[in-house]
């Protein structure tokens, strides 16, 4: 998996402090919309292209490990 931890982060001052791709306004909330609205890796990085797949496979992981975290509370 990703280490996201790198990639994603968090700042009060972007985007309300919601997790957001390092050096960017979009957040890991817009990009998972976008995929599953249907949208591939390739269209998104052409409509956005300061993203890498990388970036997106961040986003990935960061919302695997979320959903992992919330099943243990």
């Amino acid at each position: 998996m990703v280490d996201y931890k790198q990639i994603i982060t968090r700042n009060v001052g972007i985007r309300f402090g919601k997790p957001c791709i390092k050096g960017t306004r979009i957040s890991v909330y817009d990009v998972l919309s976008w995929l599953a609205a249907g949208m591939s890796v390739n269209e998104i990085i052409e409509d956005f292209p300061e993203l890498t797949e990388f970036d997106i496979l961040a986003c990935l992981a960061f919302a695997v490990d979320r959903e992992h975290k919330l099943q243990y509370v």
